[in-house]
């Protein structure tokens, strides 16, 4: 069984029945996080909790099986719950769905993965399995999500100040979601007494977001733009980016692109699509000269390639964070140079 974040919420009732092992994965790690808790909370009796790191699994394949096919100490229901990184968990589950012995639900949050990783594929093509692949939403999206959470917080927010909070969240449910809740203690609000906000009280609790720092390097390196990348790393190096977040932002935009790439097919019109998506709010129109370059560029098996380099990067990161930076540094040259070199062909 496979899902995205569009169709996940029609399913998860079902998977919840039905489900042995859940995957979930992609580039949106606060969308996939939020939907295995929300898979928990549908399960008939979701009991005791164990919580396997996937580094242990990794070293130790049999110990899911193992603890999936055990009864809790007290005789009652239990679940699983993995952090993984990429496939750290792949023999691990392929141990665990050789066997057909009754286990109790296994629930995988994979950092890095994707669904075309190894452990994916062993469950995507399962009735008893479900794949769910998360992309980052677009701004229109988590806006809507922002206001959503306003209200059930008490607080009576305009779509403008919705919009900061989206894009100030860097497009992240968990950080726009902490803010909201900032914002409801900080006026006293609650759903018996609702309080208006204003962009004062944002900028009095807002937390600050480095996305306008990083919108510079992540169009320079995707759009090709030749002379400026080595001043855009040298930037990145002296003002001591976060490698990480710095590639959750490449994460996002690529994911964007490639959406964008879903609708445009082939030979279509890239300046027309910009400009329906700014109009229905789905883009921010301060975006659409940079996207209108990149969708230029990253098309087709090229934005796949991409993905797959952002995938392996973000991977390589997390298990060397002494070298995040040189890493990271060396990863956006080779994009850069792909970038580049289609510019020139295309020209």
């Amino acid at each position: 069984m496979k899902a995205t974040q569009k169709d996940f919420a029609g399913i998860a009732s079902r998977a919840a029945r039905d489900v042995r092992v859940a995957f979930f994965c992609g580039p949106d790690e606060s969308g996939a996080l939020d939907a295995a808790h929300k898979l928990v909370s549908l399960l008939a009796d979701p009991g005791e909790r164990i919580e396997l790191p996937g580094a242990e699994l990794r070293r130790d394949p049999v110990r899911l099986g193992d603890e999936a096919r055990s009864n809790s100490l007290f005789g009652g229901t239990r679940h699983i719950w993995v952090r993984a990184q990429g496939d750290e968990a792949h023999d691990a589950v392929r141990n665990l769905i050789e066997d057909d012995v009754e286990s109790c639900p296994v629930v995988i949050v994979a950092t890095g993965a994707t669904d075309k990783s190894r452990t994916a594929k062993l469950l995507i093509n399962r009735d008893d399995a479900l794949v769910a692949m998360f992309y980052p939403p677009d701004l229109g999206a988590v806006t809507g999500a922002v206001r959503t959470m306003a209200n059930g917080a008490g607080l009576k927010m305009g779509g403008e100040l919705a919009e900061r909070i989206a894009r100030g969240a860097g497009l992240d449910s968990r950080i726009a979601r902490s803010e909201v809740e900032k914002l409801a203690l900080y006026l006293d609000a609650s759903p018996e007494t609702p309080r208006p906000v204003s962009a004062a009280d944002l900028d009095s609790v807002g937390a600050q977001t480095e996305d306008d720092d990083f919108s510079p390097l992540v169009d320079t390196v995707l759009g090709g733009r030749r002379n400026a990348v080595a001043s855009e790393l040298k930037r990145m190096r002296e003002l001591g980016m976060n490698p990480v977040g710095l590639l959750l932002a490449f994460e996002r935009r690529t994911a964007q692109l490639a959406a964008l790439n879903a609708k445009l097919g082939r030979g279509g019109d890239v300046a027309g699509l910009l400009k329906a998506e700014a109009g229905a709010r789905r883009i921010f129109w301060k975006d659409q000269p940079a996207l209108n370059e990149q969708l230029r560029i990253w098309r087709g098996p090229r934005i796949e390639r991409l993905t797959a380099k952002l995938v392996a990067m973000h991977q390589s990161l997390l298990a060397n964070s002494q070298d995040a930076e040189l890493l990271l540094a060396e990863g956006l040259l080779e994009i850069a140079r792909i970038a580049c070199l289609t510019v020139k062909q295309r020209t």
